[in-house]
Order: structure tokens, then sequence, then C-alpha cells
């Protein structure tokens, strides 16, 4: 079952989110697996993202890969939880 997760980021600056993105691009097994969509934007409170996962089991993975070096960069973790849904139906042209 697909799930929906809108995380916002607040006080994380796309420079911020760029080198977390960075980090995890160079880990030797690929943290984005099981990641079916992915959309960030920058407000003026910080950065939303915006995922679409094949399942919670693979969201939860990247989670736990995700927070530490979060941690180790000193992004602001102040926003709580991300909000998960159950999809009911999504498309991914050209998959």
């Amino acid at each position: 079952m697909a799930i929906f997760v809108h995380a916002t980021l607040s006080g994380v600056t796309a420079d911020q989110y760029d080198a977390l993105h960075r980090e995890l691009q160079a880990l030797p097994e690929d943290p984005f697996a099981g990641c079916l969509s992915q959309v960030c934007t920058v407000t003026d409170s910080g950065v939303e993202l915006f995922d679409l996962w094949e399942s919670p089991e693979a969201a939860e993975r990247f989670g736990a890969v995700m927070l530490p070096i979060a941690e180790k960069l000193g992004l602001p973790m102040t926003s709580g939880p991300p909000k998960m849904s159950q999809t009911h139906r999504y498309r991914v042209p050209g998959a």
C-alpha cells in the first residue's frame, strides 16, 4: 500500500536541505529505495516535503537513515513527525 508523507521542516533553509540531500545521495546503500516521488518546496518559514512511498516500511527505513544525518548537520528538529496518509490512488507518469 503506497503512503503519502508531508513533512514541514520549519527553520530549515534550501541550502541545509540540499546539504542533507547530498549526504543521503553519497551513502553506499540507496536510502531512497521505495520512494516513488518527492517534491520539496521552500516557504518563508522553512522547507516542505511531499513524498510518495511504496509502503510505510520504506518511508520508515528512510527516516531511520535520514534523521541521524539531519541531526549531524544541525538541522532544526522542532516541526514534529511528518503526516502520513494511505493513498487511495496515485499516478506516476512514465513509470
